[in-house]
């Protein structure tokens, strides 16, 4: 197989890896494998999982007893249960996957509307976030997605949106409390216009005021742990976000402004950049960027035809290996061409160690998706010990040739191939497989 086969790219680059015949079937129509599964939707991902408004209870109790040591210690036990059993089944979900890039679609996206446990008010559900927000929207509409993002607890409390306060709202003008403008520059900044959209700081305040009242109910109010709107604490008046003016509506006025930016040109830019940037290389051709970002305006943000778009870019075919995979990439990769499902607290242990640990981003801006963020010495060196250790775990590892012929076909150079073969063990050659410069790019 050349190394410039479709089938190696469309595996690797719109999937995790290859693994038994998937490059004999691929071969066959990579486009075709590609764009059948925007098709779909996709699925849940397996297993129990508790839903966010069941964790925001289950939060809020626990602040109300926290003085209690036996109810922090059962509440601390069953967030991090509740963690590991997330990791788990949504690392699980993308390695087993038959459309992988609709797995590659859910971690993409989101990672683009971060929430972070290192907010500690949201460890029970942020993992909950990706699965309620997300995952039912990938092939469908940006700007449902932007709005289960926007109303999803999990956001309105990482970016503060819960706590903001219209100070000439009822509540305001009575506690002289002010607005918190986390969320309508993130809005901005990240999410729909990017950094060089053309926003001014008068209109992350404009945002930020339509945006009040947007909250969550707490245990005394219906529904507890879903969203709730609060009229008593949204800034009354009309506001200007953009140039357009907003009239008093309430709870409105944000649905407004929300589908307003999916229609911005600036949004449809930054996606298509992010996308690209993703799935086409590092620094991607603008003309790509160019003709992706027209398909996500024409389709008013149908995602579904947006990423079709990508996938039908000749960038995507022409450069074999042209991305490196983050640590998380690596760790599904491995265990798909491993067939190998390691128990949670060795996944989760396995990113903590390579820096990339689930939702745990740093920022609201998520994890980079550059080479040059993950490829330190310090970080190569991680990555070699890593493979070493995860192939040590695998009960009863596969012939490693076999699984580079599986992975790579011909693509892999003659070298690598050779030390794999001579390898003394099938674990060292395993290692091997994983560390190659090839296993680490896609």
């Amino acid at each position: 197989m050349p190394v410039n086969s479709a089938a190696l790219i469309a595996a690797t680059r719109l999937g995790y890896a290859a693994r038994g015949e998937d490059l004999a079937a691929i071969g066959r129509d990579p486009r075709g494998w590609a764009l059948a599964q925007l098709e779909r939707r996709a699925p849940p991902l397996p297993g129990e999982l508790p839903d966010s408004a069941s964790m925001v209870v289950a939060e809020l109790e626990f602040r109300r007893e926290r003085k209690d040591p036996d109810a922090r210690r059962a509440f601390n036990q069953r967030v991090r249960a509740v963690y590991l059993a997330e990791v788990e089944a949504r690392i699980g979900a993308a390695a087993a996957s038959d459309t992988p890039l609709l797995e590659r679609l859910c971690h993409f996206w989101g990672n683009h509307f971060t929430v972070s446990i290192l907010r500690p008010a949201i460890r029970g559900f942020a993992a909950a976030f990706e699965r309620e927000a997300i995952r039912p929207h990938v092939t469908g509409r940006f700007q449902d997605m932007l709005l289960a993002a926007m109303r999803h607890p999990a956001m309105l409390l990482y970016l503060d949106n819960a706590i903001s306060i219209g100070p000439d709202s009822i509540v305001g003008r009575r506690r002289d409390k002010g607005i918190n403008e986390n969320l309508g520059r993130e809005l901005l900044e990240l999410h729909t216009l990017g950094v060089d959209g053309g926003y001014t700081q008068q209109d992350v305040e404009a945002l930020a005021r339509i945006l009040t009242g947007w909250s969550v109910a707490r245990l005394n109010e219906p529904d507890p742990g879903h969203f709730r709107f609060r009229p008593a604490v949204h800034e009354p008046g009309p506001k200007t976000l953009l140039g357009r003016s907003y009239a008093e509506a309430g709870y409105a006025e944000g649905e407004a402004a929300l589908i307003a930016l999916v229609a911005h040109p600036a949004t449809a830019h930054h996606l298509a950049f992010k996308l690209a940037r993703h799935f086409i290389a590092d620094d991607p051709p603008p003309e790509s960027v160019r003709r992706i970002a027209a398909v996500f305006h024409r389709s008013g943000g149908d995602l579904s035809r947006v990423t079709a778009a990508v996938v039908m870019e000749e960038a995507l075919w022409r450069a074999p290996f042209a991305k490196l995979r983050t640590p998380e990439e690596m760790v599904i990769s491995a265990c798909r061409v491993a067939g190998f499902n390691p128990p949670a607290p060795m996944l989760a242990g396995s990113l903590r160690l390579l820096d990339q640990m689930p939702f745990f981003a740093p920022s609201p801006a998520g994890w980079p998706d550059t080479a040059a963020e993950w490829i330190s010495p310090e970080a190569v060196l991680r990555r070699a010990d890593w493979c070493q250790q995860f192939a040590g775990r695998v009960p009863v590892p596969e012939d490693p040739v076999s699984l580079a012929t599986s992975c790579f076909g011909e693509a892999l150079p003659e070298e690598a191939a050779q030390a794999i073969r001579r390898a003394p063990s099938r674990r060292e050659g395993l290692a091997l497989l994983l560390a190659s410069p090839q296993f680490q790019r896609r």
